[in-house]
């Protein structure tokens, strides 16, 4: 053995990333390996390599009787190569034993011969192997949800195969646009998704269908939104598909938005000057139509918002069931609905409450049947709507009007009908509360 050996593994250290120290034990376990089957050789045996000079020397430990040598080995298979044959092999772990203790004596070979060199060539190429793979789990375990950049390399059926550099992910079937089509060569933006260890190595899972890609996408063209002025909520979208006649259909995506910076504009800080910045993520989703949709803590206000491009008239909301009521003009209630309910959908998966939308004359024809009772009206929105009815939403607490309603400006005759109704009210309860004192008395 010669310094051109540790000069050798020097050079994998710095090619393949792996430490001198794992090359110095694999190179040691394999030297060991390889006495085990040369004649004469001791049961139990250590072998060091100096690292400065390169030398090789094989002892044979002689353990004191207090220590269990049994208790020390630990069993492993390998497997050939050549011939596919699984052996069972062990080793000592000497790693809780005080070598102080230990008798060492030097048995060292004059030479190894060919089956030794070629036993401990097999077991070093493994454990580098091994190594890599250990190396490139730990490099993407905690890059789930990341956004990266790959080559195609393979497609069929089942998956795609993507190049990340040192390692090929997968881009299941199941993660993949419906509507697109990954060509060999080409560049292809994904997120991962799951990262799992196997026997072959670390195996990747891509996703182009993931709400996550919108999000980083969005994140990578939008500086706002990247140093945490602009964030976004949530996210709602339905990939492209084919639809019953084999034409393809665009998905379409709905984003909300909110500011953390005083005169920032979420919604034009996303869309950018000109389009340019949505325009970008539109052309890396292929086509895929993007709503960007301002947040807003009161959920009418937000469920009207999400309903965009359509114009709605009114939000009737059911904070108990989490389900709001919208009422849009009757040229928009298709927009509303969007094709195949694609729009109502996005909404309500945006917004999280359950939507019903009609169209004005609906609501009217609906209205005409219910008949409020005094009792209802209490602590009730006192705007009036188109048609002529009070508005159903619950007045926000210190207002006499509903968050929608909030910048309502009520008629004369409506403010001289609320005052008479206030007066009557007061005017009652002082009547009630003067009979119930004289029945006292």
């Amino acid at each position: 053995m010669s310094r051109e050996i540790v000069e050798a593994l020097r050079q994998i250290e710095k090619e393949k990333g792996i430490t001198f120290e794992t090359l110095v034990d694999a190179l040691e376990d394999a030297l060991l390996s390889a006495y085990k089957k040369t004649p004469d050789a001791v049961e139990h045996a250590k072998v060091e390599v100096d690292t400065e000079t390169g030398d090789m020397r094989v002892f044979q430990l002689i353990f004191p009787e207090h220590i269990d040598v049994e208790a020390l080995k630990v069993y492993e298979e390998s497997t050939e190569a050549a011939s596919g044959e699984t052996h069972e092999s062990w080793r000592l772990d000497l790693s809780g034993v005080d070598m102080n203790e230990v008798e060492r004596v030097e048995v060292t070979p004059d030479n190894f011969g060919r089956i030794a060199a070629q036993t401990a060539k097999q077991v070093i190429l493994q454990r580098i192997r091994e190594a890599e793979r250990d190396l490139m789990f730990e490099e993407y375990v905690d890059r789930v949800g990341e956004l990266v950049t790959g080559v195609v390399q393979q497609s069929d059926s089942r998956y795609t195969l993507v190049e990340l550099g040192r390692v090929e992910a997968l881009l299941p079937k199941s993660e993949q646009i419906e509507t697109e089509h990954y060509d060999h060569g080409g560049r292809i933006k994904a997120v991962i998704v799951k990262v799992q260890d196997s026997s072959k190595g670390p195996q990747v899972i891509l996703s182009r269908r993931s709400d996550e890609l919108v999000r980083k996408l969005f994140e990578l063209e939008v500086p706002e939104i990247a140093d945490g002025l602009v964030e976004i909520k949530y996210v709602a979208r339905e990939t492209g598909a084919r639809g019953r006649d084999g034409k393809p259909s665009p998905g379409r995506c709905k984003i909300a938005v909110i500011s953390h910076a005083d005169g920032v504009d979420p919604v034009g800080a996303c869309v950018g000057p000109r389009g340019s910045r949505v325009r970008m993520v539109v052309s890396e989703l292929r086509g895929e139509r993007i709503d960007i949709i301002p947040y807003h803590d009161d959920a009418a206000r937000f469920v009207a918002k999400a309903l965009s491009p359509a114009r709605v008239r009114e939000v009737i909301v059911d904070d108990e069931d989490k389900s709001a009521t919208i009422i849009v003009p009757d040229d928009q209630l298709s927009l509303a609905i969007g094709k195949e309910g694609q729009n109502a959908r996005l909404a309500s998966k945006l917004t999280g409450w359950r939507i019903d939308i009609k169209s004005q004359q609906q609501m009217a024809a609906a209205e005409s049947e219910i008949d409020y009772g005094d009792d209802d009206l209490a602590g009730q929105c006192m705007a009036i709507t188109r048609n002529g009815k009070r508005c159903p939403n619950m007045a926000e607490p210190g207002s006499r009007y509903c968050s929608i309603h909030v910048d309502y400006v009520p008629s004369e005759e409506e403010l001289a009908a609320q005052t008479a109704a206030e007066q009557a009210k007061a005017e009652s309860s002082a009547a009630a509360e003067a009979a119930g004192e004289g029945a006292t008395e």
